[in-house]
Parts: C-alpha cells; sequence; structure tokens
C-alpha cells in the first residue's frame, strides 16, 4: 500500500485517472467531482448571499460571507464560493428555481465561467497563417522603427537594418513579428499618421515579400492599422484596448483580423503619473469582461480576440507584480493571454540595472508567465526567449 497526493489540475488528474484502467465514458464525471474551483462575486444581496452559503454547504462546498449576513445587519457581501465542478453543477440546477434577489444573474454569470475553456487551440491568419496554441508558448519579437523607444538596441532606422533584424529572428524560432512605428514608453509623444506610416509600411512589405512569417502592426491609429493589414500584416497589436482611435473597432470588424486588447490607465503620456488601484487584479479582470462583452455586442468575435493586462502601462511595481502573480485569473476569460514585459522599468527598479542588463530578469519574469498560463510571450531578445519558453512548454505541454 502506497499513498501520494497528486496535483490537483485537470491535465494531471485526468492522467492519474486514465492509469485506474476507468471506463472513458466516466473520465468527465471524476474530472468534475476533482476539480476544485473558487469563484469570487461582488456587492451580492444579503438574503441571496445566505442562499448561495445554505446550498454550497448542502452540495458539499462552502462560501464566505460577511459576518453579519447571517442577520441581515449588511444590505449586501461579498461571497467567495469554494467547490468542485459537479458542487457547482448541483447548486446552478438549483439556482434556476430561484428567479429573485438576482440569484438568476448569479447563476448565469457561474454557469459561463464553469464552462469557458482555459484557451483556444488556435486563431487563423490571412493567407492561410495560423497562430497555434496548446502545444508551445508563442514568442512575439519586437521590431521598433522609432528613434526614441525605450531599449536603444530595438531601433530599427532603416528597412535594410530591419530585415536583418527579421530575419535573425526567424532563424531562433519566433512565432510572430512585432512592427511598431510610434514609442509608447511613459512620458512618450504621439507621431502622425503619415510619420508613422512611412515608418512601419515599407517594412511589412519588404517582409511579406520574403517570408510567411505572422506579423502583427502594433498601433492604436486606424489608419495605419487599415494600410499595414493591405501590405500584408495579419493582427492588430493595439495598447489603448481599440478605445483611443474611434475607428479602430470598425476596421478590426471589417477585416476579421486578430486584435489585442491591452489594458492601460491614462496614455503613454500621463499613464505613469501616480498611477493607483484599489483591486488591482478586480480592476483589470472587470475592465475585460466589460470590454469583450461591448466588442462582442459590436459584432467582433471572440475567437479573434487577446488579452494583455498591459504590464508597465499605468501601474507601479506592486501592481505589475500582482498582475504577474494572478495570471490565471485571466485565463477564465478563454482568450489567449499576451505578456509584454521584456526589459521594463519593473525589472530596473528590483534589480537595480540599467535597460541594456536587464535580460535575465526578462527571462525570469517570462519563464513565470509561461507557467502561469500566459500564450504570447513579446520580447526584444528572441533567441534567449524561445529556449526558456521550449523548456517550460516541455514540462507544460508533455502530459498531452
Amino acid at each position: 500500500m502506497f499513498v501520494r497526493e497528486i496535483k490537483a489540475v485537470p491535465d494531471r488528474i485526468m492522467e492519474e485517472i486514465r492509469k485506474t484502467g476507468v471506463s472513458e465514458d466516466s473520465l468527465e464525471i471524476f474530472l468534475s467531482k476533482g476539480t476544485f474551483k473558487v469563484f469570487k462575486l461582488y456587492d451580492v444581496l444579503t438574503p441571496a448571499a445566505n442562499v448561495l452559503k445554505q446550498e454550497m454547504l448542502a452540495a458539499g462546498g462552502d462560501a464566505a460571507v460577511h459576518r453579519y449576513a447571517v442577520n441581515c445587519k449588511v444590505d449586501k457581501t461579498d461571497v467567495v464560493l469554494f467547490g468542485t465542478k459537479r458542487t457547482y453543477e448541483v447548486i446552478l440546477e438549483k439556482l434556476k428555481k430561484m428567479p429573485y434577489w438576482d440569484i438568476d444573474v448569479i447563476r448565469e454569470r457561474i454557469e459561463s465561467l464553469l464552462n469557458i475553456p482555459y484557451t483556444l487551440n488556435s486563431i487563423p491568419l490571412s493567407a492561410g497563417r495560423m497562430l497555434q496554441f496548446g502545444e508551445k508558448t508563442s514568442v512575439m519579437g519586437v521590431v521598433n522603427v522609432t528613434p526614441d523607444s525605450f531599449y536603444p538596441n530595438s531601433r530599427i532606422a532603416s528597412v535594410e537594418e530591419g530585415i536583418k533584424k527579421v530575419e535573425e529572428m526567424i532563424k531562433a524560432g519566433v512565432d510572430i513579428i512585432d512592427i511598431g512605428g510610434e514609442s509608447t514608453r511613459p512620458g512618450a509623444e504621439p507621431v502622425s499618421v503619415e510619420e508613422e506610416s512611412n515608418r512601419v509600411i515599407p517594412l511589412i512589405k519588404a517582409i511579406r515579400e520574403r517570408w510567411d512569417i505572422p506579423i502583427s502592426i502594433d498601433t492604436y491609429k486606424s489608419e495605419v492599422a487599415r494600410k499595414a493589414l493591405r501590405e500584408g500584416a495579419d493582427m492588430v497589436n493595439d495598447i489603448s484596448g481599440l478605445r483611443f482611435d474611434p475607428d479602430m473597432i470598425g476596421l478590426v470588424k471589417e477585416k476579421g483580423c486578430p486584435f489585442v486588447i491591452m489594458h492601460i490607465k491614462g496614455t503613454p503620456r500621463n499613464m505613469q503619473n501616480n498611477p493607483y488601484y484599489e483591486d488591482c487584479t478586480r480592476e483589470i479582470v472587470e475592465y475585460f469582461q466589460n470590454k469583450i462583452e461591448e466588442l462582442i455586442d459590436r459584432g467582433l468575435k471572440k475567437e479573434k480576440m487577446i488579452i494583455d493586462p498591459g504590464i508597465g502601462f499605468g501601474k507601479r511595481v506592486e501592481d505589475n507584480l500582482e498582475i504577474l502573480r494572478n495570471i490565471e485569473e485571466f485565463r477564465f476569460f478563454g482568450i489567449p493571454i499576451l505578456i509584454g514585459i521584456s526589459r521594463k522599468s519593473i525589472i530596473g527598479k528590483i534589480l537595480n540595472l540599467p535597460v541594456e542588463e536587464r535580460l535575465e530578469g526578462t527571462l525570469a519574469l517570462n519563464a513565470y508567465a509561461v507557467s502561469k498560463g500566459a500564450n504570447i510571450i513579446r520580447v526584444h531578445d528572441v533567441k534567449e526567449t524561445v529556449r526558456v519558453c521550449r523548456m517550460i512548454d516541455a514540462l507544460t505541454y508533455s502530459l498531452h
């Protein structure tokens, strides 16, 4: 007789259940009993909170509520639910019979979160190209056609120089090339559509003439994005979450291209002027939830979305660290997660190092992000990052 604990994550549970020789037909039943989930609900009416606690206890779970909820001395309370997937399935069935105190809304929200897959397997691009997930981490290489990006070694002054850099990235195993023509470092001044276009379009054309690599245009201007997509770019990486330019939503809807929704507080010019959050993770998750719903209502497809919590864009060091610790909480949207932390000031502030000496810090944080579920890593140092990601992928995806 030998007993050991099994890591309570779906892939690991499924692997060990299969080894017992159990019937394949019963796998999902066992998985629902072995998958533990925790949900937090905000501002729940106290009678509804008491119902939730009672039903969770009856089904084998539990709920944490305000200490005065039991006698209704508070009107509302936050609620933290604890239970297996099977527990939630039982209580959701019971809650269907309780269309009061907003319990119907609570039931619908929990049900939607309970059944979201962790991530799409792929996103189709133009001309048969594809972004693949579920087998490896995608590495996005940064190409800045700018004179003032915060990392001098990332700056490109000519098409020829850009082609050389892209060729090096492709040889190193890059998955996506991200081309930008305006610096979005803290305090950066915007440039005109004409200037930005003149910087990025010739390079995009030259890359597409030579290689079939996926290309992302890093811009918040719809006119620049339109030109880039016409010349061979596959997707739009918009730091504003499609907010700064009112025509950007219409463009990505028209083109049907994938796009990145990033979280930013303020603009590049003022985003680091004393940013503050009451609850950083909650506020960013709520932002994405509202933004995704808004974009779907406006006709955009969830299957084309990628989310980026915006490390360094209107965040303090402690905010950035909290985001990285809680990356798994962004997975519940079922949308690929992009993390861009390459050589940023968070590393400089923690290690007291200039931008030129932040490679090791970058690799450490990217390794952590990938291990927590990030799908795309945006970096300056492609060769080193690809090697780190492939090692972590060997651990993460070896069960598939």
